[in-house]
């Protein structure tokens, strides 16, 4: 055969081909494996090659063409849509070519009969019906652990990220908090502390402050108790526990719940017994409340006392709290020289002169008892002076 016949077949076998047959690859086959096989077949068929012979030319041409289609992702596509249309057009050709009705003719020549029907036996019985499938026992592959395992950690890592955000907002809270409290700016403080306990509920600090702000300012002594009690159970150290428990104690007091603020007042000072507030708050409880005066003048004198060696200044309101202690115990000196020393640094005392006439009255001398109230009324203290001026000439 000349050379002319070779290059002609080679051309006419090009044609026949589509892109992917001409370089020898899949339809799926990714750019780099395209790429590379398009190398290998320019070198194999360049002309220059084969000493500028035009046997390869042609093939050489049908492998560049291919290229610059398949090379390119756009051309690709478009080319792969033309395809796919070429091969539904055979597919559809194939099949009326196969339906066509027998009496017709195609190119003058009868169509052959069609190949008979073959269908199976019958199905037997056992193949009627549905049969339970044994239960294969699930196996875990090595892949699905480390699935797994991969989202324990996102899980732990998206919680870590959480927990960490929420702290560093509530304790960013809980700063503003305590400069609005320090400004005495209550109801800022109020809701600072409120949002840091939000991100935060086992915030004791945060509790604590919450509550003074309840129970000091809105007088909301329920309010107050919850956040005393929540305090108390994240509370770090003996003294916060001790104060913690004094604040709870006032609260039961203001509630009437007059056994349970002498127990708890009773804990604080199990804590820290240099708490002179719980001892003079438990001397006020068992005087007032619950009846116990011998109880009440220990409490009130140890109060006193380490206030005294604290440097802190006297207390008159518990040192006639004191006197009226021994008072109603009838140990009437050591209530005369309590209310004495309150009249000493408050001559104008009132209270304190109407507690001397009751004290007087007591003593059989009604003369004395008589100045001592017509004394608290002219100072302005009214409660039942006027009961006890009736009695007086």
């Amino acid at each position: 055969m000349s050379e002319k016949g070779v290059t002609f077949t080679i051309y006419c076998r090009a044609l026949s081909q589509n892109h992917y047959q001409v370089l020898g690859v899949s339809a799926t086959a990714p750019a780099a494996e395209i790429k590379l096989a398009y190398k290998r077949l320019a070198v194999r068929f360049h002309p220059d090659k084969h000493g500028g012979s035009t046997q390869f030319e042609e093939q050489f041409k049908a492998v560049t063409a291919a290229y610059h289609v398949l090379g390119d992702a756009g051309r690709r596509a478009t080319y792969d849509f033309q395809l796919q249309q070429e091969r539904r057009r055979a597919e559809e050709a194939r099949r009326q070519q196969q339906y066509r009705p027998q009496g017709q003719h195609v190119y003058g020549v009868p169509m052959p009969p069609p190949a008979p029907l073959r269908t199976r036996r019958p199905a037997g019985s056992a193949e009627r019906h549905y049969q339970r499938m044994p239960k294969k026992r699930a196996s875990f592959t090595r892949r699905d652990y480390l699935l797994t395992g991969g989202l324990l950690l996102l899980l732990l890592f998206i919680l870590s990220v959480k927990v960490t955000m929420d702290h560093v907002t509530a304790v960013s809270n809980y700063e503003d908090g305590v400069q609005a409290y320090a400004r005495r700016e209550w109801s800022r403080a109020h809701s600072f502390l409120t949002e840091a306990i939000h991100f935060k509920p086992r915030y004791s600090e945060a509790r604590r402050r919450r509550g003074e702000i309840e129970q000091l300012v809105y007088q909301d002594f329920r309010a107050a108790r919850s956040d005393y009690y929540a305090a108390l159970n994240d509370s770090k150290s003996v003294g916060e526990t001790a104060g913690l428990l004094y604040r709870l104690a006032q609260c039961q007091t203001s509630l009437q719940q007059r056994d349970s603020a002498e127990l708890n007042l009773t804990r604080a000072l199990a804590l820290d017994s240099t708490l002179s507030a719980a001892w003079l708050a438990r001397g006020e409880l068992r005087l007032f409340g619950l009846h116990v005066f011998p109880d009440a003048v220990q409490d009130f004198t140890t109060g006193l006392r380490q206030r005294l060696t604290a440097q802190q200044p006297l207390s008159l309101k518990y040192l006639t709290y004191r006197g009226l202690a021994y008072y109603k115990q009838r140990d009437y000196g050591a209530a005369r020289a309590d209310y004495r020393r309150v009249l000493e640094n408050n001559p104008q005392n009132g209270q304190v002169h109407f507690l001397l006439g009751c004290l007087a009255e007591q003593e059989g001398n009604p003369t004395a008892a008589c100045e001592f109230f017509r004394r608290a009324r002219s100072l302005g203290y009214l409660f039942k002076v006027e009961d006890k001026l009736r009695n007086c000439r």
